[in-house]
């Protein structure tokens, strides 16, 4: 069985709790992942290698917060050993301090050029239709902060999205991924942006490029 330690809590508005016994448990129970569940940070203290997969949801409030060096060493020591690392949303803009760990995931939060919680409509169009993260997933429009990102060039786009310019005038008819993998050593990352409310995450386009992106990253078949 595919062993996880899905990691989620912090900042409350991304409303990680939520989101954790609302869609996310009840994800990886359908994709028949045995899931230890923690809301303390300190659970990355412990040797990871044990784990197929790490999920993260964990949401910093500050730009001051990051891991502590053993723990970036340790999460980063399992993934280069083959653990991998499913991340969505609000992981991008944790542990701010820690920049190998942004270096690992591929990417950092920058901006939502609408505003913090702003439900503003944008498309997320689907650029990698070979692959099997993004197999039946059509191209979707949500709601919701549209992130801007500093990315790692060397990441594989799966999707994307274009500013309009309405609320930064400059980013007009920019496209910039929404997701992606990547591999850290032996180990598989996925990360997607989307998913600040419940309601992003409940897409159904949105719920299965996740779920096949989980399972992708824990080396299993959704």
């Amino acid at each position: 069985m595919t062993r996880v330690l899905y990691l989620y809590g912090g900042w409350p508005g991304h409303k990680p709790y939520e989101i954790a016994n609302e869609w996310a448990l009840p994800l990886f129970k359908e994709l028949g992942f045995d899931v230890d569940q923690t809301n303390d940070v300190f659970a990355l203290d412990a040797d990871l290698t044990g784990y197929d997969l790490i999920a993260l949801n964990w949401n910093n409030a500050l730009l001051s917060e990051g891991l502590s060096v053993a723990q970036e060493d340790g999460l980063l020591h399992a993934v280069e050993a083959g653990t991998g690392i499913a991340a969505w949303h609000g992981a991008a803009a944790a542990f701010r301090t820690s920049i190998r760990y942004h270096l690992m995931l591929g990417g950092s939060f920058l901006e939502h050029p609408a505003g913090e919680g702003v439900k503003d409509p944008y498309r997320v169009s689907i650029v990698d239709r070979d692959s099997e993260i993004t197999r039946g997933v059509a191209d979707f429009d949500v709601a919701s902060e549209q992130y801007y990102l500093s990315l790692d060039p060397n990441n594989h786009v799966l999707a994307e999205t274009e500013f309009t310019g309405a609320h930064v005038p400059w980013l007009a008819g920019r496209r910039m991924p929404q997701a992606w993998t990547r591999t850290w050593g032996a180990g598989r990352v996925f990360y997607s942006a989307v998913g600040h409310d419940l309601d992003d995450l409940r897409h159904p386009d949105v719920t299965r490029l996740c779920a096949q992106g989980f399972a992708w990253a824990a080396r299993r078949t959704a």
